[in-house]
């Protein structure tokens, strides 16, 4: 099952790793590990063996890739052989999420909170991308010709998924594990990790491991691994021989063993035949490590089948334990310490959970009788879950004495019920599982069946279960249990054998050894003793460990000491039985350590999400969880919530995903070698990837920070601003694919290749040639791909949706959420916003769309945005929305007619024919009309106004002047002839623009080349916005306006480098932009790149004046000093530190000789130097006598404080904030109370 032999693994891990935080952790290093952990702690760190994962995984993946896509393009015959390797493959990643979810992440999350949840739920999207890919595998679909390319694109995005994150885990996961945890944490939690995963499992994912990697990291990992695995000799057995892929371990070479652990090895494989134990039998067995026990003929017809009613005796024993306890706290009234009880709850649920599914796997599919009780497991499944939830409702409420009675009332009811619905289930069993199984397996088979069963629970379950059940059984069933465990176990398991033995004899009274009595000698000693062949020389029995021996050994990392018999370590919550004094006879055998969480802060309840176990469980645990809570109180509120500002840009969610699926459909219709398809294709994902590309920009700059800056939210955003970095990089690696296909497309078609564009791909294929089959497999890729960033961004909207967007409910005002979106709109290009809102409001509803308009009107509600989002919608009839139906239509000629409301304004606005038509009388109602609505903002409505009481002049002028065009249809019209902005190098323009084409005026009908032009030399304004028509300087052809010329002659001629289609401007010499709040263009390369608009001020800024002071329409005023309206000024504008706005050369006239704003009067800049001269200046200078004790009441114009400062003509220090912008406000006073210093000040 390995991807590649260890010899052909070749490359280093680090070049793997998805950030440089991790890059240079698995450097090549000698055999010897030279160096200790301190010297180089991130590069010994046990976080790295991880990596060695993340590789072979990639390994594994990238080969089932390339068989997907050469058994898609005819290159492989049968994939069969692919469905077992990615059934190996799902198994191995299934319990690596799992593990890491029950492990890695809890222990994370309370050191770094906020980072957990989304690798959690990463693993649930990877679940179902398996579950997806296997659907297609079982499904009918094999013999149709799209099954071969559905393969290789669910492998792709299957591969995609998965190395994405595996490279964010390596970026952001793994720093934070080494920066926050101990060296010995780090290994303790690699350590519990290794020990949640499945027996079973364990003995394919080392070997498939061990083989998928280099000579060089397999050494690397073997140390690692040394450092991770607790200093005891016999868990190094068990987990190295597992690394060989159970070979037998006398095949260990000692080249490939650390030197901490080359002894154990060498010594554990001695061979112990020429000297006897005392106690040993004088007959001696084939099998390695352990001697001969009785053969089947000695049990006296007892069938190891039967141990099954062991386990079913224990486990209603237990759960009619618990049931008593619950009932005796509920009558105590006692709830002071839950935790025990707690915990007792959720063993007990794991070993029925476990234990069913060791019958679902191992005993039922062996049984020749189609006997099933996956129906009976699956509601136990359930009734243990609303267990969990109950125990979960109660952390979460915290204990008291009304909700733990309650509590405890349901768990009795719940308790009550399981154990009779388990009771009958197992009864059930007992009449047709086992007399089948003894009918048909010999003792031999059967044994085996019952070690598999127990091999499906993971190291740490095992450690507590084993004495848990042998404590429960007398003598002689325990004896046979250990007995019929030792005979089942194959060679290689000899260790792990001896591992299970010792661990079920702490069952027993005072621990006693049971493995003498079964198989003649003690099977711990043997890896526990430090010298074993000099014990065996002696001829000691090695069962008789004393107490001085066991006392003077040193105590292992999170390891109890091995004569103490622990409950943390091999017990079941409130089993008294098994805490006993040490016994010179009792079992010396390791203890995991992995019980007790207590350094890392954890428990088993809160470290618990589901219960679940993880060799049955294929996906990734609750959100029901006690570690992600939260998600769920929010995730369930998306029916009856209320529409919030932040809506709108979860709203693009909607339209990313409507425009994804269709990539995925269509890129399968490539292969046809259709141009239009192709031409339409790579114009949607142009369209797609730019926007994208906005959207992913405004969360990166605005929003993410935006939750980053409270407090509870750190670190919650930084793995999406990650997805959005992989998905940039998905969106290239399609665009490249698509130029190498349009070009191969080119190619073809040049050469004649394509002749028949009807005809069928098969029929392409054959008749194509190698330029055909290379157009296939390049499409097929394709193919791929698309479906890789569909699913890729789709798991991302997912998550962020679940995760992100319930916190801004949570923890935003409306008042803050409407501020990020007006951000996002200040920073966003009216080129951008003009594709972007159709494309959006496509995807929407009728309802949607207009929230999603109301929030945009309402967070630029001080700008003109609405204006030009009118002009927009006039200009370009599939940019505006479906208007609505008036609910007071009027039918006219028994036909419904629909009234159309103004997008903008909601009233009815008459054109200039219209007005012209109007009487005085009509006109005035009109204008009351306007003043009465109050939905208009003031400075609309003002300029509404203002237009109806001008309008009868134009159009009277308009009218006047059109019959003068037509008297004078013949004649020429007025400057119809280029002009120039430099005549020696015949530069068309003007002294205000070069440009290379004519504005014809509305109002007067005459040639200009801009509108200063035009005002400099008539009694007039130009309206620039009304101006239809142009005339080209090189052809003289008057036509409609827009960037090139229509002329034939020309050959699209351009009029400017810069065009702006609402304000009518021509630029060709500078960067120019429409800034769509302002509804102007103004210079700078761009919204987002160098300025963006403030929605409060209602101007646009440079983007280092992100912090300014924001004052309501700050630049719809007049220059304080030139009087010029700033907010259409065309000169530069400077900003004050106090909010308010000037000219450029203004400031720098009136700042020579002024250093207060001549409208609030505060400084105008740091005045420290200043204030610091004037300090020396009055400290030199000394008062008349009569003036010296008199006191002055000033206002400070920077601190808008009140104070007193001494007596001066001219200058007067605040007291507050030591500024001498002060001014008088009260006369002079004598004060004899006042303290002398300059510095004393009071408030009057």
């Amino acid at each position: 099952m390995a991807a590649q032999g260890r010899e052909g693994g070749g490359g280093g891990v680090a070049v793997l790793c998805g950030g440089a935080a991790v890059s240079n952790a698995l450097d090549s290093r000698s055999p010897s590990g030279g160096g200790s952990v301190e010297e180089n702690p991130k590069k010994n760190s046990p976080i790295m063996f991880f990596l060695f994962f993340h590789k072979a995984i990639r390994s594994e993946l990238d080969v089932l890739h390339r068989s997907a896509l050469a058994f898609a393009t005819g290159k492989l015959a049968d994939f069969q052989p692919l469905v077992e390797r990615y059934r190996f493959l799902r198994s191995i990643y299934k319990h690596h999420s799992n593990a890491e979810d029950e492990v890695i992440f809890p222990a994370l999350d309370i050191r770094v909170k906020n980072v957990a949840q989304t690798y959690s739920l990463e693993h649930k999207g990877e679940s179902d991308l398996f579950d997806h890919l296997f659907e297609l595998l079982n499904s009918n679909e094999q013999n149709n010709e799209s099954f071969a390319r559905k393969l290789a694109s669910c492998s792709g995005a299957l591969q995609t998924s998965i190395s994405q994150h595996m490279s964010k885990e390596e970026e952001q996961v793994f720093p934070l594990l080494m920066e926050k945890f101990s060296f010995e944490e780090q290994a303790s939690l690699v350590w519990q990790f290794l020990c949640s995963i499945p027996v079973n499992m364990m003995k394919k994912f080392l070997p498939w491991l061990s083989f998928s990697i280099s000579p060089d990291e397999y050494q690397e990992m073997w140390n690692c691994l040394s450092r991770i695995i607790p200093r005891e000799k016999l868990l190094q057995q068990v987990i190295f021989s597992w690394i060989r892929g159970g070979e037998s371990t006398n095949t260990l070479e000692s080249h490939d063993v650390s030197p901490q652990i080359q002894h154990s090895v060498s010594v554990s494989h001695h061979h112990v035949g020429k000297q006897k134990c005392a106690c040993e039998p004088s007959r001696t067995g084939k099998r390695k490590y352990t001697v001969s026990v009785t053969d089947d003929s000695d049990l006296d017809g007892y069938h190891p089948i039967n141990e099954i009613l062991h386990w079913h005796n224990a486990i209603k024993q237990e759960l009619e334990d618990i049931a008593g306890e619950a009932r005796k706290i509920k009558l105590s009234g006692d709830f002071s310490d839950l935790a025990a009880f707690y915990e007792r709850l959720q063993f007990i649920a794991d070993v029925c959970i476990f234990h069913s599914v060791a019958e679902d796997k191992v005993i039922f599919p062996a049984v020749d009788g189609g006997v099933s009780f996956f129906e009976e497991h699956a509601e136990e499944e359930s009734q243990f879950n609303e267990l969990r939830c109950l125990i979960e409702n109660i952390q979460s409420s915290g204990v008291n004495s009304t909700s733990a009675a309650e509590f405890f009332a349901k768990l009795c009811s719940q308790a009550d019920l399981i154990i009779e619905t388990i009771k009958r289930h197992f009864q059930n069993e007992e009449a047709e599982v086992l007399p089948l199984a003894r009918e048909h397996f010999s003792f031999k088979k059967q044994r085996e069946l019952l070690y598999q069963s127990l091999s499906l629970m993971p190291l740490k379950l095992i450690e507590r279960v084993l004495p848990w059940l042998v404590g429960r059984l007398s003598e002689d069933e325990a004896r046979n249990f250990l007995k019929n465990m030792q005979l089942a176990a194959p060679t290689p398991d000899a260790a792990l054998v001896t591992l299970y033995s010792g661990w079920a004899c702490k069952g027993r009274h005072h621990g006693v050894c049971l493995s003498s009595n079964v198989s003649g000698c003690c099977l711990v000693k043997r890896y526990n003793n430090t010298d074993i062949e000099e014990n065996y020389v002696r001829g000691s029995c090695p069962c008789a460990l004393s107490v001085q021996n066991a006392a003077e050994r040193p105590v292992k990392r999170n390891l109890p000491i091995p004569t103490t018999n622990d409950t943390s370590s091999g017990s079941s919550p409130g089993d008294n039985s098994l805490i006993n004094p040490v016994n010179q006879r009792s079992c010396c055998v390791p203890g995991l350590g992995v019980n007790s969480n207590k350094n890392l802060g954890l428990s088993s309840i809160s470290t618990s999400k589901s219960f679940r176990p993880l060799s049955f469980s294929s996906a990734a645990p609750s959100l029901n969880s006690s570690l992600f809570i939260w998600e769920t109180d929010n995730s369930s509120s998306g029916i009856d919530r209320a529409v919030h500002p932040i809506d709108t840009i979860f709203k693009f969610h909607k339209a990313i995903l409507k425009d994804l699926e269709y990539l995925d459909v269509e890129s399968g219709k490539l292969s046809d070698c259709d141009e239009t398809i192709l031409r339409q294709f790579i114009g949607r994902f142009r369209l797609l990837w730019g926007l994208y590309r906005a959207h992913s920009n405004a969360e990166d700059e605005i929003v993410f920070p935006a939750l980053e800056s409270k407090e509870a939210l750190h670190n919650v955003s930084h793995s999406y601003t990650l997805d959005h970095k992989q998905e940039e990089k998905l969106f290239e690696d399609i665009s490249c694919a698509l130029s190498n296909l349009s070009e191969l497309y080119e190619s073809m078609k040049g050469d004649g290749e394509i002749q028949d564009l009807n005809q069928t791909g098969s029929d392409k294929a054959a008749s194509g040639g190698d330029s055909m089959r290379k157009y296939n497999e390049l499409a097929t890729k394709l193919q791929g791909m698309c479906k890789s960033i569909r699913v890729s961004l789709h798991q991302h909207i997912y998550r962020e949706e679940l995760e992100l967007w319930p916190l801004f409910d949570e923890h935003f005002s409306v008042e803050e959420q409407d501020k990020i979106v007006g951000r996002i709109i200040g920073t966003t290009g009216a080129e951008v916003l003009q594709s972007m809102l159709p494309w959006v409001t496509s995807a929407l509803t009728q309802d949607e769309q207009n929230n999603m308009m109301d929030t945009l009107k309402q967070a630029t509600r001080n700008t003109m945005f609405s204006e030009w989002l009118n002009e927009c919608w006039r200009r370009t009839p599939e940019f505006s929305l479906q208007p609505e139906e008036s609910e007071n239509s009027i039918s006219a000629k028994g036909t419904e007619s629909q009234e159309t409301l103004d997008q903008g304004d909601q009233m009815f606005k008459p054109g200039w024919k219209d007005i012209f038509r109007m009487n005085q009388t009509e006109l005035e109602a009109e204008i009351r009309t306007v003043h009465r609505d109050s939905s208009l903002d003031p400075r609309r409505k003002s300029y509404l106004i203002q237009n109806l009481m001008t309008s009868r002049w134009i159009a009277s002028q308009q009218k006047s002047q059109a019959s003068a065009d037509e008297n004078s249809a013949n004649e020429e019209t007025a400057g119809l002839s280029p002009s120039f902005r430099d005549s020696d190098k015949q530069v068309f323009g003007c002294e205000h623009y070069k440009r290379n084409c004519k504005l014809r005026a509305a109002c007067c009908g005459k040639l200009f080349t801009c509108r200063f032009c035009h005002d400099e030399v008539s009694d007039h304004s130009m309206e620039r916005k009304a101006t239809v028509e142009m005339m080209c300087m090189r052809c003289l052809k008057i036509q409609p306006i827009g960037p090139v010329c229509s002329t034939p002659s020309c050959n699209g001629f351009s009029m400017s480098r810069y065009y702006c289609s609402i304000c009518k401007f021509f630029d060709d010499e500078r960067d120019v932009y429409h800034c769509p709040s302002c509804n102007l263009c103004r210079l700078g390369k761009g919204l987002g790149i160098d300025f963006y608009h403030c929605m409060k001020c209602n101007c646009c800024l440079g983007m280092k004046l992100e912090e300014h002071k924001c004052l309501e329409k700050a630049l719809e005023t007049n220059c304080p000093i030139c009087c010029e309206f700033l907010f259409t000024s065309s000169a530069t504008v400077r900003s004050l530190p106090c909010g308010h706005y000037m000219h450029s050369a203004c400031f720098q006239a009136y700042a020579s000789s002024n250093y207060i704003c001549p409208i609030c009067s505060k400084s105008m800049g740091n005045m420290a130097v200043y204030f610091g001269m004037l300090d020396a200046l009055l400290a030199n200078e000394v008062l008349p006598e009569e003036y010296r004790n008199r006191w002055q009441d000033i206002l400070c114009n920077d601190c808008e404080r009140i104070g007193t400062a001494r007596f001066h003509w001219l200058y007067h220090r605040c007291g507050f904030c030591r500024s001498y912008n002060t001014r008088v406000i009260r006369a002079a006073s004598t004060n004899p109370e006042c303290p002398a210093s300059n510095d004393e000040v009071s408030l009057s």
